[in-house]
């Protein structure tokens, strides 16, 4: 049974909401010094990554700019190739795509109302 899309969008905002609030007050030195948050971080994209597969096609391509397929994607290389993350990635995506992907997720959010 397909999920309902406005309560997934609900979440993903509380996840990112979460990630910006976990990472606001450090600096790439001390995430990467970080076991916890590095991996409570990584989660928290595997999740994101997980819930952008329940949102459908026809709300996702109303956010062309948003790049769905990566963040799709990016959860399987979390889990199966946890190896070869980077912790530069990751504080890539954190201090540059959560934002753009809140902003769209809360226009994504109003469409759905």
């Amino acid at each position: 049974m397909p999920r309902r899309s406005d309560i997934v969008v609900e979440e993903m905002i509380a996840v990112v909401d979460e990630l910006a609030a976990a990472v606001s007050d450090v600096d790439f030195e001390a995430f990467s010094a970080s076991w916890v948050l590095r991996h409570a971080a990584q989660r928290g994209l595997e999740i994101i990554s997980e819930a952008a597969r329940h949102l459908p096609a026809e709300l996702t391509d109303r956010e062309p700019a948003i790049r769905w397929a990566e963040i799709r994607a990016v959860g399987n290389l979390l889990r199966h190739e946890y190896h070869r993350v980077s912790d530069a990635a990751v504080w890539a995506v954190l201090t540059d795509d959560l934002l753009p992907l809140r902003d769209a997720l809360i226009r994504l959010r109003a469409v759905g109302r």
